[in-house]
């Protein structure tokens, strides 16, 4: 069917159609959890860790949950097109079609490039706080009987981030740093003094097209290069032994040539948070309206209503090949 046989409310629904369509192609519900808003702003009271099981000697021994908090306010974000009349009435390869498909798919890659300046703001951004008070991304997290904690990781704390040339490690380097930043992340200790890791198994690497090549060798290819020869994946006899799964987001949105940050996605509560007060919705004025009048177009606006913010830091990393 072509697009000039389209109405306006056809070409909604051909708009929704395609947003849930790309919708699961994309990182955001893998490293985010979504929450409903119903006012300006919401308030996240984090609360402590639930205390860890004890032998019981002499009474209950009562623990008071700590509490941190971050209050995430919302926004209004939009996007209007024009469709000249006469267009929607000559078009007959469907352009009508793939730009009102292109407005979904930005509408998806919004939430991504929220998520993405939050993860550029995280290794210090006066924006790039999460509940504790530290940045995102910092060497000295530290909650109850946790001890200072990083996850803004270097060589220092995984010896594996040191590769022959940082901006261009060989397969086996890239596997060998993911390796290391994940076993470094099932370290961490919540403010019980426990374990908060202990039985992840779910994980997204993510980083910048630069350095896609070897980071996707190194998590697809059952053979990787050494530079010098080729040796076993062991990232992949990790997930065919121990159960583990290891997704690649190669993100456009990040300018880093030495980066890569990992993300825990199997925890109860997510990296990163999603709020929206008002949810995607779109709105016309076509068939009959003033406007198809005045300018011989319908006009089609899309809006929402949300904001996102830091989750748990302790379930995700941000490394540094060096």
């Amino acid at each position: 069917m072509g697009a000039s046989t389209l109405g306006s409310r056809a070409i909604i629904g051909l708009f929704f159609q395609k947003l849930e369509a790309y919708m699961g192609k994309s990182w955001v519900d893998a490293i985010s959890m979504r929450f409903d808003s119903d006012q300006a702003s919401e308030t996240y009271p984090w609360l402590g860790m639930v205390p860890a099981m004890r032998e019981w000697i002499g009474p209950r021994l009562a623990h008071v949950l700590r509490e941190n908090g971050l209050i995430i306010y919302n926004k209004k974000f939009e996007a209007t097109i024009d469709i000249a009349l006469d267009d929607i009435r000559r078009d007959k390869t469907q352009q009508i079609n793939i730009r009102i498909g292109e407005l979904a798919v930005r509408a998806v890659e919004h939430w991504a490039k929220l998520l993405s300046t939050f993860i550029s703001n995280g290794t210090g951004s006066t924006n790039g706080l999460c509940y504790d008070g530290q940045y995102y991304f910092d060497s000295d997290h530290s909650e109850g009987a946790s001890g200072s904690q990083s996850n803004l990781l270097t060589s220092s704390e995984v010896s594996a981030l040191n590769v022959t040339t940082a901006a261009a490690p060989t397969a086996a380097e890239a596997m060998s740093a993911i390796m290391g930043v994940i076993a470094y992340m099932l370290t961490y200790k919540d403010d019980q003094g426990e374990p908060i890791n202990a039985n992840a198994r779910e994980f997204l690497v993510m980083t910048s097209p630069y350095l896609m090549g070897p980071f996707a060798s190194a998590l697809f290819n059952r053979i990787v290069n050494t530079g010098s020869g080729a040796i076993d994946n062991t990232i992949m006899g990790l997930a065919e032994k121990e159960g583990f799964k290891i997704q690649l987001a190669i993100n456009p949105r990040l300018t880093w040539t030495t980066n890569f940050a990992t993300f825990r996605t199997d925890g109860q509560v997510k990296p990163m948070i999603r709020q929206e007060e008002v949810a995607l919705e779109m709105s016309s004025k076509a068939e009959g309206s003033d406007y198809e009048h005045d300018n011989d177009a319908w006009q089609f606006g899309a809006k929402a209503v949300r904001n996102v913010g830091y989750g748990m830091w302790q379930h995700a990393t941000h490394a540094t090949l060096s």
